[in-house]
């Protein structure tokens, strides 16, 4: 009879739910939104079939626009590159997702489950900027980083792919091996803002 094997997050060594709510004054807000699936598309852009087979099996039409994103009730869908893309959905649904996708989809594509490769961070509070400015050289002022964005680019020493989600608040995410660097830098840089856990 074999055990199930319990999933853990790429921060599960954190403890950070031992950690939330011990600090209500921080300036800077995170959380992992811990074990989503996360699904890598490929495909053509340029193929209307392709484009309404995603937007039938996502319930929104796929991003075009380089670094544009979308959200549907199902998935959230981040674009990476041309014929590249994230699709983030509920822990648990990534399975079903990626059977649908696969049904709607004819001819060349690709959907590869990379979940356990992967977390999504979200950072946010009245002074997300401060710790943006030394986390990243993109510029962050609204004209050049709008709400919706998507864009592939260093945090502090790692690779990321950060969104905004609105004015004051991004969404990080970074590989499964670069987590807990990126955790310990978010508490280095954080010191003089203050650190809450949600």
């Amino acid at each position: 009879m074999s055990k199930s094997i319990q999933a853990e997050s790429p921060l599960h060594h954190a403890q950070l739910e031992q950690l939330i709510g011990q600090s209500s004054e921080g300036g800077i807000t995170l959380h992992e939104h811990k074990l989503l699936g996360h699904l890598n598309l490929r495909g053509n852009a340029a193929d209307t079939a392709f484009l309404a087979g995603v937007q039938e099996a996502l319930g929104v039409a796929l991003p075009t626009a380089p670094c544009s994103s979308a959200k549907s009730e199902l998935a959230q869908i981040m674009w990476l590159a041309p014929d590249e893309w994230l699709v983030i959905v509920e822990s648990g649904t990534e399975f079903d997702v990626e059977q649908k996708l696969r049904s709607y989809l004819t001819g060349h594509f690709a959907v590869s489950d990379i979940s356990g490769a992967q977390t999504l961070l979200e950072l946010s509070g009245k002074d997300i900027i401060g710790l943006m400015k030394k986390s990243t050289g993109y510029d962050l002022h609204l004209e050049s980083f709008p709400v919706g964005k998507v864009i592939g680019t260093t945090f502090a020493k790692t690779g990321a792919h950060i969104l905004r989600l609105d004015e004051n608040t991004f969404q990080l995410v970074v590989r499964r091996s670069f987590s807990d660097y990126v955790w310990l830098w978010i508490q280095q840089s954080s010191q003089e803002y203050g650190l809450t856990i949600v």
